[in-house]
């Protein structure tokens, strides 16, 4: 707590992902709260709620309800998945695996949301109460992304759609806890579900300027 004495505004970067994280972010807001902070600005994710497809989408709703309680004046980032990352979910081989059929995810680039965060930040007051959806202009499948990282990097990248059964005996070499998995297979399945799949105009609507594509992103990588 006495690392947020004289806090005024607090930028809360969700912890990582872990079996605990929702209690340490529980702990940190309280602390927060004790030190008189009086604004949190907070990385949530897209579509955050009680029931969400992706697993930590429900932490996020839950510190969402935490922070919202706790007296202090609020405004939430709800960042879809990242567009930066997406390169990385392919195998050595090339091929990203996981079970999101058809699905569509409306990526956003991090540089994107840290452009919003500082506008906020700037300015909290006028943010106070408000949540953002952030998002990229477009949705795209998986299979699109998968093409998109081919045509910018040169090289052979596939999507191929796993069914659940796949997608937990592909990742059972890691021997990571059942919520790691959990999470990492809902990942793909809250993208089948739709549920990742609309466009907000949020990223604009806050810094005036348009969101990046994945396209954008992967050249500027």
């Amino acid at each position: 707590m006495r690392a947020l004495r004289g806090v005024d505004v607090l930028f809360m970067v969700s912890g990582a992902e872990s079996a605990t994280r929702l209690g340490e972010h529980r702990t940190f807001v309280d602390a927060a709260a004790a030190a008189g902070v009086t604004h949190v600005v907070y990385t949530s994710f897209f579509g955050a709620a009680p029931d969400a497809t992706f697993t930590l989408a429900r932490d996020h709703f839950h510190t969402e309800q935490h922070v919202a309680a706790s007296g202090m004046d609020h405004t939430f980032l709800r960042d879809n998945f990242y567009a930066d990352v997406m390169e990385h979910f392919a195998g050595e081989d090339g091929v990203i695996r996981g079970p999101a059929g058809d699905g569509r995810v409306s990526l956003v680039a991090r540089a994107d949301v840290a452009r919003v965060a500082a506008v906020v930040l700037t300015d909290p007051a006028s943010h106070a109460g408000r949540s953002y959806d952030l998002t990229g202009p477009e949705a795209l499948s998986m299979a699109e992304v998968a093409a998109a990282i081919a045509e910018v990097r040169g090289r052979a990248v596939t999507f191929h759609d796993e069914t659940l059964d796949e997608a937990y005996a592909s990742r059972a070499r890691w021997n990571v806890p059942d919520w790691q998995n959990d999470a990492w297979v809902s990942t793909y399945t809250a993208i089948a579900s739709g549920e990742l799949s609309r466009v907000s105009e949020d990223v604009e609507r806050v810094t005036g300027r348009r969101a990046m594509t994945l396209r954008e992103v992967l050249r500027a990588g």
